[in-house]
């Protein structure tokens, strides 16, 4: 049985890094698939536990010159009695995966343990001691982010040598051009100048570049080759080759600024890309913070505070007003209205009361609500956000697999084109003045050092996973959840939009739209219930025996019929003598009179004359509805219309999708007429009507060869590209046949729908926004890579034809990537 892992990996700096720890992992015997994202820093490798374990795996990162995150707890635990509690108590810790060392004290009644945080959390660790039957006692303060914390010490380690690696370079960069510029007098060309300024170049080179050495020494060891080794060979070139001229060896220019500009400009790109890089995950972070530190709870009759983590099932919780909803739970007790649009997207407090589901994480407005929990810890629907926003950006997007084919033998091709340049320069550069301050070798020198250190394999790394981190981030925002990277970047090329009719486009609940009396008909104002008592006393009577009838029905229209009666507030009579005719209608006496409400057969059975009804009957038929007779004592007296009406902003959502230049089909089992007048009102361009539930995905399947009959190709792709829009489950063949599945309104079950993409609420323009959001994102991405591309296609060439300084080479190598991630963190202030 297979078993997914997420390990979050430290030390990798470009697109190499990437492809080094996924080869390692996959080295691994039982290793399935190791996916490695440069952006999140985090490795999701698919294993078979019987052949290797969590320790194997980090071994294997460790082996290929990286290192995995692991976070420290310090609990304080009570009941220890004896050595041997302790040793029962480490060896149950040491049994969790995740856990990588326990050391359990009885003399200070501490527990110190090191963990992975992505495989095992702080309050699963201290379930794990109450099971052993000893009690965990937090130290105060909420419980570290352990991964977080090991991203912000990285941090401040590149800070920390980013400002060794100014102080040593500003003044020994400003010493060696005021002293080529004749600033200085003849004492600054003194043998003891070049000695101060190895000196000053010394602590940069192996110091603050210490880990480029390091970096490209474990790339070549697992016959790989990473930026690392660019920057150690070009900077260890300008040094080396400075060294003979320092001791008196040889005469010469010494080049240790430009040894030293080179390293500190590069970690200053990396500093600023690290603080930049930890923004992508903002989204994450945000939503990490929306959660409860501590929830109320009643137990045994009493109110008591505990740390949300220890909420269980079935626990009672106390909610008041402008608290956060702790954990997922059904409301036994209280009325108010709850804030969801953190999680959701929609910005309108929606009503709770008791039997209404509520959302942990979402915000309380009004009133004192009392929950039942029914959904805690990792099974919250925030979690299960979170996880899946986590997946999504630990996937690989398609259009990032020429990135990674050219990253692959990027270093070796830029290696091969400085040594071609060094030796295009030195046998075939053109004469030198006699009077030049530098001679051949020395120039082809300074070239191939501007190759080295000029060519970005980072840029291309990290195109694509941080557009993909910040376009996912916000989706979660806006309540929209892309499963995949594949599903965001697949978006983005829809231009077919399927929906499925019912409870997609209408509510799913048929409702009374029209009554017709005598032949004269009235609108139903049930939406504007301020007119409702001027409505003519025939109108409420009709429906009053209509609904009286239907109080013994259990068809779908009779309970439309006694919902609108019971809205209009209208009282009721008993049936007496109820009967139910199949395909027909139903029957009763209510008050002492013969009532009948069905279709035109049941009356023409009867011989009822129509009364004139008739042209009502097929005026309302054509708009989709279902028109119910009623007869009282043998004259039929009107008409009672049900429809399944359209859900708030279906006109609108069809309309966005639109403008934004989709086609828009509809799929349903209702007759061709009917289907066709709803499409009518919401502007649908394809209908599909007569369409059954199991052949819902052969009518996708034909979307998509549309296009006059042939599926064309373009790029590879079919220019169809079919999004379709269901219920997650019930439509779930459909969506997994559309090129991208969204799944609507599936509430807090977000794990539970076959589909790529999900959207929380029930809103259909969230389809348009969702569409929106990821051609913004692709398009961020395809920035991203034409400047990945463009920037070495264009600078390596001139670094290799003499045009760039290698210290400008440095500089401008040391930003591209920082422009890469500052492009996609753009995307977090697009308005979708």
């Amino acid at each position: 049985m297979e078993k997914s892992l997420t390990l979050p990996i430290t030390g990798m700096t470009c697109a190499n890094c990437v492809a080094t720890v996924e080869r390692g992992l996959k080295k691994q015997t039982g290793v399935e698939t190791a996916i490695v994202n440069l952006s999140s820093e985090r490795a999701t490798v698919t294993f078979d536990p019987s052949a290797v374990g969590l320790p194997d795996l980090i071994a294997r990162v460790q082996k290929s010159g990286y290192g995995v995150a692991a976070g420290e707890a310090d609990l304080v635990i009570k009941r220890l009695s004896d050595d041997n509690d302790a040793r029962r108590l480490e060896k149950a810790l040491l049994k969790l995966e995740g856990v990588l060392e326990a050391q359990v004290s009885v003399t200070t009644e501490r527990a110190r343990l090191r963990y992975v945080p992505t495989v095992v959390s702080q309050a699963e660790i201290r379930a794990a001691v109450s099971r052993s039957g000893f009690e965990a006692v937090e130290m105060g303060g909420a419980a570290e982010d352990a991964e977080a914390k090991a991203r912000e010490a990285e941090i401040r380690q590149q800070k920390h040598l980013l400002i060794i690696g100014l102080l040593f370079t500003v003044p020994l960069f400003f010493f060696s051009m005021a002293r080529d510029f004749g600033l200085f007098g003849m004492w600054a060309h003194a043998g003891w100048a070049h000695w101060a300024m190895l000196l000053f170049a010394t602590p940069v080179q192996f110091y603050v570049g210490g880990q480029y050495y390091v970096g490209a020494f474990k790339a070549l060891r697992n016959g790989s080759a990473n930026m690392d080794v660019l920057i150690a060979m070009g900077s260890s070139v300008a040094y080396l080759y400075s060294l003979p001229i320092v001791f008196g060896w040889l005469e010469g220019h010494v080049y240790l600024e430009t040894a030293a500009v080179i390293i500190t400009l590069i970690r200053l790109g990396k500093f600023l890309e690290a603080r930049a890089k930890g923004r992508t995950s903002d989204a994450i972070k945000k939503l990490m913070g929306l959660r409860a530190k501590t929830a109320r709870v009643v137990r045994d009759g009493a109110e008591m505070e505990v740390p949300t983590d220890e909420v269980r099932v079935g626990d009672l919780v106390l909610v008041r007003p402008g608290e956060t909803i702790p954990v997922d739970g059904v409301v036994v007790d209280g009325r108010s209205a709850v804030d969801e649009s953190m999680l959701t997207g929609e910005s309108l407090p929606v009503e709770k009361g008791p039997g209404e589901p509520v959302i942990g994480a979402t915000l309380n407005k009004l009133g004192m609500l009392k929950f039942e929990a029914t959904k805690v810890g990792r099974e919250t629907a925030l979690a299960q956000i979170i996880r899946l926003v986590e997946e999504a950006q630990g996937s690989k997007a398609p259009i990032q697999k020429l990135a990674d084919q050219v990253s692959a033998v990027f270093v070796p091709i830029v290696i091969l084109i400085a040594l071609l340049t060094f030796a295009g320069w030195y046998f075939f550069g053109p004469a030198l003045p006699v009077n030049a301050d530098i001679n051949g070798f020395t120039r082809a020198l300074i070239n191939l050092v501007a190759v080295l250190v000029i060519a970005c394999p980072c840029a291309m790394g990290l195109a694509t996973p941080t557009a993909v981190m910040v376009g996912t981030g916000k989706g979660a925002e806006m309540g929209i959840l892309f499963k995949s990277s594949e599903a965001l970047e697949r978006a983005g090329r829809v231009n077919v939009v399927a929906l499925d009719k019912t409870g997609t486009i209408t509510r799913g609940q048929p409702a009374v739209t029209d009554i017709v009396v005598n032949g004269s008909w009235l609108m139903n104002e049930s939406i504007n219930h301020a007119s409702i008592n001027h409505l003519p006393l025939t109108n409420d009577e009709l429906l009053r025996f209509a609904a009286s009838v239907e109080k013994g029905s259990e068809h779908p229209l009779g309970e439309a019929i006694w919902a609108e009666a019971t809205t209009r507030g209208l009282t009721l009579s008993e049936p007496a003598g109820f009967v139910a005719e199949a395909g027909h209608g139903v029957s009763a006496e209510v008050d002492g009179r013969a009532v009948c409400v069905g279709n035109v057969r049941m009356m023409e059975a009867r011989g009822y004359p129509l009364n004139g009804l008739a042209p009502e009957m097929e005026r309302l038929q054509s708009e989709a509805k279902t028109a119910m007779l009623v007869a009282v004592d043998g004259q039929v007296r009107g008409v009672i219309a049900v429809a399944d009406t359209l859900k708030d902003g279906s006109v609108e959502a069809i309309e966005e999708l639109h403008r934004m230049g989709l086609k828009v089909a509809m799929l349903t089992g209702d007759n061709r007429k009917t289907a066709e007048a709803i499409a009518k009102q919401v502007g649908i361009d394809i209908v599909l009507a007569e369409v059954l539930p199991e052949g819902k995905a052969e009518e996708v399947k034909r979307l998509q060869a549309m296009d006059n009959g042939r599926r064309t190709m373009v790029n590879g792709q079919s220019s169809i590209v079919v999004a379709m829009v269901g219920d997650g489950v019930n439509d779930a063949p459909a969506l997994a046949q559309a090129d991208v599945g969204i799944a609507i309104g599936t509430g807090t079950d977000v794990a539970m729908a076959a589909a790529p993409v999900t959207l929380i609420s029930g809103d259909l323009r969230g389809v348009a926004r969702a569409v929106r959001l990821s051609r913004k994102t692709l398009r961020a991405i395809k920035q991203n890579l034409f400047w990945a591309f463009f920037y070495n296609v264009i600078l390596i060439p001139a670094a290799a034809l003499g045009f760039l300084n290698p210290m400008l080479a440095a500089g401008a190598m040391a930003f591209s990537s920082v422009f890469v991630v500052s492009n996609s963190l753009r995307l977090r202030r697009v308005k979708i």
